[in-house]
């Protein structure tokens, strides 16, 4: 009987330890449970924030030039965003937009307002390895991809989600499949790898430079990698970038293209 009483304590005392410690940190058990989509969400939002304004600069590699391209871009959400090419001088002021789900390309050098249609969404942006849509994002990582987490691998040092995803069906997207990489303790994206229809692998992107960028820490230094293209690779850098500011949708128009600066 004695016995049976210290027992029924200790089982007491141990569930009571237990639930305090859910309570206490219920960060760690919802951590636990999150789905592979969440974690991409996580990832996705810290990377861009509600909304944007900043400086970059893209280096493009080839095995006998490179060169650099300096940019402003706006964005709100994943429905609008804004680029304004600053130099070299032949390209400054070229402006690129995405207003929902058109996307244009303002020339001055012609004067010319040109549509880009989803046909085109592969090509090379500027004649770098990002395509037009990794820089205008026309597809959604969240909304026309499955997610599956594919278990757990080291990279550079950091425990991290491997997550697939593949396109759902008749999703507007180019890819025919995503693997991505995103820390396990802070939803850092450090690596993405980027296949064909065919399952053939045609880019690697890296991401480097963790670092404070205004309210948030995120990789700050991003290099896509073509890998049946000896010495070629684009490196994309975050200079400057303010999260969460107060921009209007009606920022995002044809006649803003021809004032930003």
């Amino acid at each position: 009987m004695k016995f049976t009483i210290v027992f029924k304590y200790s089982l007491f005392v141990v569930l009571i330890a237990v639930l305090f410690c859910l309570l206490t940190f219920p960060s760690l058990a919802q951590k636990d449970r999150v789905t592979a989509k969440e974690i991409v969400r996580i990832a996705d939002e810290k990377m861009r924030g509600l909304s944007s304004q900043g400086e970059y600069s893209m280096t493009i590699v080839r095995p006998t030039w490179s060169r650099t391209v300096i940019m402003k871009s706006w964005s709100k959400g994943t429905e609008y965003s804004m680029i304004y090419i600053m130099s070299p001088a032949r390209e400054k002021g070229q402006v690129f937009l995405k207003r929902e789900k058109d996307m244009w390309n303002w020339v001055p050098s012609i004067e010319r307002l040109i549509k880009i249609p989803p046909s085109m969404m592969m090509q090379s942006w500027m004649g770098s390895d990002f395509t037009n849509d990794d820089l205008l994002k026309e597809s959604s990582i969240l909304k026309d991809y499955r997610h599956e987490l594919s278990g757990k691998e080291d990279i550079r040092g950091y425990s991290c989600y491997k997550i697939s995803m593949y396109p759902k069906e008749e999703a507007p997207v180019v890819w025919g499949k995503l693997v991505m990489w995103i820390t396990t303790k802070d939803y850092h994206r450090l690596k993405t790898e980027y296949y064909d229809e065919d399952s053939y692998l045609i880019n690697v992107e890296n991401l480097f430079d963790i670092r404070k960028m205004d309210d948030r820490e995120i990789p700050t230094r991003m290099e896509m990698v073509p890998v049946d293209k000896e010495g070629n690779k684009t490196i994309f850098e975050f200079k400057n970038v303010k999260f969460n500011i107060d921009i209007k949708e009606s920022f995002f128009s044809q006649q803003n293209m021809k004032r930003v600066r």
